[in-house]
């Protein structure tokens, strides 16, 4: 009687052990559409032509990153197929550009895909087919908003933070100051607009005296810059994108309109815009940021830049190393990094998203010292601090403390 206990015992324990294992391996993988034992596909939308082509650039850097982390092995043992198409900045195309990735491509998740108005045309598809629009190149507000669109989230500080803290700065030089915007026409002009209005609370009626703006598909922003300086304002709050920012600089010192100019941080930098527009008409502008400038004398053995060095003579020799969306899109390409090997093996999207909203003090080689990216099921903003600069010379020089000013969608 005994024996037959034993066995019976022996059995239950087999059957227990066995099925403990099976769930076990079970547990050890789980895949989405986009992910096998040997591959994770990525898919992003740039705009590698158009008038925001400047910033195509950031997806070269990514696909040169994904290139670097393949050679060196992958994602626990997978490695990333990076699929990156142009949408030249026009929302139908990046509508198009997203269905193809998710419904033909088969991604797991879309990365990085830039600008405001073409991540506003496909936010609501994606969130209804819950892929993740992940690390949106657009520092749009509403991308901080998990409630109504759990499978979205930004990266970059937002704009309306932004503009609050230039707003702050206003109000304390020159409170009596007579401010002229000049902005884009769409979600993204808005975004940055409202800031700034927020910033300055109940003298922004006073104190702005003229809000001009322009559309992408103009060849030229001058007209704006001197209907702007007709008003005598003397400060001048420049929401545009590089091709646009550029001009309006040149012509700024063409015309002889030197207000106090702040420029906002998408078009801060020296390879694309303070360059073109020229060095003697950039002095004095006023921006921020939260990553190193590799211009910057500061950072000439700083082992972050040295890194960022190494990896632009291996896998991408030919980038401007003057242009700050080089190092833009080498930060936000850890980002993903970080999140693809915290899921582990299970590469389900919604662990991509649970692992994205789980960020805590992640420090990505290139931010500035005290710069974290942090978030949690309700903070969809990764990135919430800046720091102020000032163009001089041929470089920009941080001032100040490192600032922050949570605004979420």
């Amino acid at each position: 009687m005994p024996a037959t206990h034993v066995r019976l015992g022996a059995l239950s324990a087999a059957i227990a052990l066995a099925a403990t294992l099976s769930t076990a391996a079970l547990a050890q993988k789980k895949y989405d559409t986009g992910a096998t034992d040997t591959e994770i596909k990525i898919g992003n939308i740039m705009p590698y032509s158009g008038p925001a082509s400047a910033y195509g650039v950031i997806g070269k850097t990514e696909e040169a990153y994904f290139r670097k982390i393949n050679a060196e092995g992958g994602i626990n043992g997978r490695k990333i197929n990076f699929i990156s198409y142009d949408d030249a900045y026009s929302p139908p195309k990046t509508v198009e550009q997203a269905r193809k990735l998710v419904e033909s491509d088969e991604v797991l998740l879309i990365f990085q895909s830039l600008g405001t108005p073409p991540n506003s045309a496909i936010q609501k598809y994606m969130n209804s087919k819950k892929v993740p629009q992940l690390f949106v190149a657009t520092g749009a507000t509403k991308w901080d908003n998990p409630k109504d669109f759990p499978w979205t989230m930004g990266w970059q500080p937002n704009y309306q933070m932004e503009t609050r803290i230039y707003a702050r700065y206003i109000l304390k030089e020159m409170p009596n100051a007579r401010i002229a915007v000049l902005f884009q026409n769409d979600d993204y002009g808005k975004d940055y607009l409202k800031g700034l209005k927020d910033g300055l609370g109940a003298k922004a009626a006073s104190m702005i005296v003229a809000e001009e703006s322009y559309e992408t598909s103009e060849p030229t922003i001058d007209n704006h810059i001197v209907k702007l300086k007709a008003t005598g304002a003397d400060v001048f709050v420049n929401i545009t994108t590089p091709k646009f920012a550029a001009q309006a600089i040149k012509k700024n010192a063409e015309i002889g309109w030197k207000p106090m100019h702040f420029l906002n941080n998408v078009s801060v930098s020296i390879g694309s815009v303070m360059k073109p527009a020229g060095f003697e008409a950039s002095q004095g502008i006023i921006s921020s940021n939260y990553y190193k400038d590799p211009t910057d004398p500061q950072w000439k053995n700083d082992p972050a830049m040295k890194a960022w060095n190494e990896f632009l003579d291996k896998y991408y020799p030919e980038a401007n190393r003057a242009d700050a969306s080089v190092m833009y899109g080498y930060i936000v390409a850890q980002g993903l990094v970080h999140v693809l090997k915290a899921c582990g093996d299970d590469l389900t999207r919604a662990n991509v998203m649970k692992q994205a909203a789980s960020m805590k003090d992640f420090e990505p080689s290139g931010l500035l010292p005290g710069i974290k990216v942090n978030t949690s099921p309700t903070d969809f903003a990764p990135l919430s601090q800046v720091q102020l600069m000032r163009f001089k010379g041929e470089t920009w020089e941080l001032f100040g403390d490192v600032l922050s000013g949570d605004v979420s969608g």
